[in-house]
């Protein structure tokens, strides 16, 4: 199946790949894919998770199976169905699903955040739902799937550790994560490497919200000395936040950078297409700050 159906820069749309597990219908941002192949027996790996089949080597590519009917607490149907190959976080990884029926191009707008009642915070895997020809799309959280299995692949505290005690805290800094677990973790590490003075925002949306707030007050770049978003996020996604914060005369000095999943050669080039100054994977939050510490001080110099 073709996924590369080309998107403009910032226009908060995305390309939604929705396929199904039983009867319930599922979603994935097509950013994340890299191509959907018919199932192949895999070999099993002793003492694996229980939601990892085994591996698999298409074109001398080793590829963990991931079962999305064991993530999710279904039970298994061997030998059927297909093999989603995705690629975030600088890792390949191949989903077990039962059928694809197709691509959807949305908007963040339509993508409605689940609330507390579905999504616990440390347990829920659904990162948004929207409504498609009269049926509800789940957008699965993947990243969390994978984190869950593999918690080495997450964010780490620890990175920051040598950076503890410093004094930084002068400088405000806007993030816009809509995941509260990552939200925590990126600003326990900012915290612990000395910026104290953080404006958490749960989507874009939010967060430009209060950039127009602050621009109208005639202060959004004293409370404002740096920005780090997300890409996906419901409402308004990281690519538009960056879109509109740079054709601003009165916020486009202000940085911004990309801390995402999807960080890859294609969105890097979409991302300096709209001004971000800096791009980075989930697992690099030692760079995250390095980054800020580097654009922080070069426009308190400029």
């Amino acid at each position: 199946m073709e996924t590369n159906i080309l998107l403009e820069n910032g226009t908060n749309e995305l390309e939604v790949l929705e396929f199904t597990l039983g009867d319930n219908h599922y979603g994935i941002n097509v950013a994340k894919i890299k191509e959907i192949l018919s199932y192949q027996p895999v070999t099993p790996i002793p003492n694996a998770h229980p939601s990892v089949e085994g591996i698999f080597m298409p074109r001398d590519v080793m590829l963990t199976v991931i079962s999305l009917r064991r993530c999710l607490g279904l039970e298994d149907e061997q030998g059927k169905g297909l093999f989603i190959i995705t690629n975030f976080n600088k890792l390949n990884i191949a989903f077990h699903v039962d059928a694809v029926n197709g691509i959807h191009r949305v908007s963040w707008s339509e993508i409605i955040k689940p609330d507390s009642t579905v999504n616990v915070q440390d347990r829920g895997v659904s990162t948004g739902v929207i409504k498609i020809d009269g049926k509800l799309v789940v957008i699965l959280d993947f990243e969390k799937i994978i984190s869950d299995i593999s918690p080495e692949t997450g964010l780490k505290v620890s990175d920051v550790d040598h950076l503890e005690g410093r004094a930084r805290n002068e400088s405000p800094i806007m993030i816009a994560e809509d995941s509260p677990l990552l939200s925590k973790l990126i600003t326990d590490c900012l915290r612990k490497s000395g910026y104290t003075n953080l404006n958490v925002n749960m989507n874009g949306q939010e967060a430009w919200d209060k950039l127009v707030k602050f621009k109208k007050e005639g202060t959004v770049t004293d409370k404002v000395h740096c920005i780090i978003t997300d890409i996906e996020m419901p409402l308004m996604d990281g690519h538009r936040l960056t879109k509109l914060v740079k054709e601003d005369d009165d916020m486009k000095k202000i940085p911004v950078i990309i801390f995402s999943s999807l960080v890859n050669d294609d969105m890097r080039r979409k991302g300096e297409a709209l001004g971000a100054d800096a791009q980075l994977t989930k697992p690099e939050i030692g760079k995250l700050v390095e980054a800020i510490d580097s654009l922080i001080d070069k426009m308190n110099n400029d």
